[in-house]
């Protein structure tokens, strides 16, 4: 299990008692009479992510009250208990009543102590969590190792992870789980990949497809495809500054492929995973690809460029096209695609697209169990208008601007015909830090799927 994590009986272990107004009384009854008068007289008031560390008669900490909402609260947040990961002094703790998800706050806890130490030393914490009864410490294990692999993948910034540097993390992730392992790059991916070659050919960083599979041929096949652009100016049709600064986490799709494809391997689900991370950096120079440049993908479609700035979906169509023929039961897009995504939703709740009602309704639901929020848009067919050209079968924009992150899905829906195609049009960052959500990159979505493919193939 993860270090944050102790099992039962280890040693004695300080309990956190959960309040709000209402239970006040009854969650604190375990107190005797000398700590209840501290806490009178320390004015506690039981409000959501307040907290109170309640001493006991040789002054070692005897309690942790924690204020949480109502259970009827509709801003209730399950992982309100993420902010104990800061708060507490090193020590042992465990849960001495119930919050409102047991498993859920262990996990947001563990996830609001992850820290990027690659440049500066880690801030000095030590706080340990007894795995609640009934929850399973292991598998919470996996999604915390998962989700911080994506993290720490996403927080690198671009000088030190490149397409090289990114196959080299997806090659020991491979390895560690006994994954064959494959790399188009040169003229191979020239040739057999083009649209992969002509969004990286302006950078002296060499493009590449990146493709690893794991489990027996005879299971369900899944495919999980991330966009891997490592850094993007966005091309000829250069961001401003402003707009280029957080590039760095223009990788975030291919980060959280990798932390599912961990998560996945690390159960052991009954699938045959595959995983295919098309790795550019688009980059601008004599050889960057231009506005107006037709190029003929994989799958035989030409594309016109309207804009070198909407280069992921470039990449994806190429690696989503040779998913498609493989022919499996679920593929999965992972990708930091649009800004119209965080104009219709914010940053916090990414879009999906499919046209499998069942899976979005699994997802959906999958989603709010696992407090990784989605919400499905539409694949709204008229709009593929918008993506006609004049000189070749499809623009890799739409005109008009409005509609941005569904264009953008109905165009990757060229190079897909299976039915059972999710696209995730993610963030990857939080702006400010939440609950069991640090600042800087997140695994937005990988929980989710996690939960509903263990429920498919568990």
């Amino acid at each position: 299990m993860q270090p944050i994590f102790a099992k039962a009986g280890e040693k004695p272990a300080v309990p956190i008692l959960f309040v709000n107004t209402a239970g006040f009384d009854e969650a604190t009854r375990s107190l005797d009479e000398r700590a209840r008068a501290f806490v009178r007289a320390a004015g506690f008031e039981a409000k959501s992510g307040k907290h109170l560390l309640v001493p006991g008669p040789e002054g070692q900490l005897a309690a942790v009250l924690f204020g949480i909402e109502a259970a009827d609260a509709a801003n209730k947040d399950l992982f309100r208990p993420g902010l104990l990961a800061t708060l507490l002094p090193a020590g042992l703790y465990q849960f001495g009543n119930a919050p409102h998800d047991a498993r859920l706050a262990a996990l947001a806890i563990a996830l609001g102590a992850y820290q990027f130490t690659r440049y500066r030393k880690a801030d000095t914490r030590n706080v340990r969590l007894v795995v609640p009864d009934g929850v399973d410490g292991e598998d919470l294990s996996r999604i915390v190792e998962g989700v911080s692999l994506a993290r720490d993948l996403i927080n690198t910034p671009s000088n030190d992870l490149g397409p090289q540097e990114l196959e080299d993390a997806a090659r020991t992730l491979a390895g560690r789980h006994g994954a064959k392992f494959a790399v188009t790059s040169s003229g191979d991916l020239e040739k057999n990949f083009p649209l992969i070659h002509a969004v990286g050919m302006g950078s002296p960083r060499a493009p590449r497809l990146i493709d690893f599979t794991w489990g027996k041929d005879s299971d369900p096949k899944i495919t999980l495809v991330g966009k891997g652009v490592c850094f993007d100016t966005g091309g000829l049709d250069i961001k401003p500054d402003s707009a280029m600064l957080n590039m760095k986490k223009d990788m975030g799709g291919a980060a959280t492929a990798l932390a599912l494809a961990h998560m996945i391997m690390a159960r052991g689900l009954k699938v045959r995973l595959r995983v295919l991370i098309p790795a550019v950096e688009n980059s601008v120079s004599g050889t960057s690809f231009r506005p107006r440049d037709v190029f003929r993908s994989r799958k035989g479609i030409t594309v016109e460029i309207g804009n070198t700035d909407a280069e992921g979906r470039l990449i994806l169509a190429d690696a989503l096209a040779l998913a498609d023929e493989d022919k499996p039961a679920l593929i999965v897009d992972f990708a930091t695609l649009t800004g119209a995504a965080r104009v219709a939703l914010g940053p916090d709740v990414p879009p999906f697209f499919t046209d499998d009602d069942v899976l979005s309704d699994e997802l959906m639901r999958a989603g709010a169990a696992e407090h990784d929020p989605v919400w499905r848009l539409p694949l709204w067919r008229p709009y593929d208008a918008m993506l006609d050209s004049k000189v070749a079968d499809t623009n890799n924009v739409g005109s008009g601007g409005q509609g941005g992150a569904i264009t953008a899905a109905l165009f990757l829906r060229k190079f897909v015909e299976a039915k059972s195609w999710l696209h995730l049009d993610i963030f990857a960052w939080n702006t400010s830090a939440k609950p069991g959500r640090p600042e800087g990159a997140e695994c937005m979505t990988a929980r989710a799927l996690y939960a509903l493919l263990a429920k498919r193939y568990g």
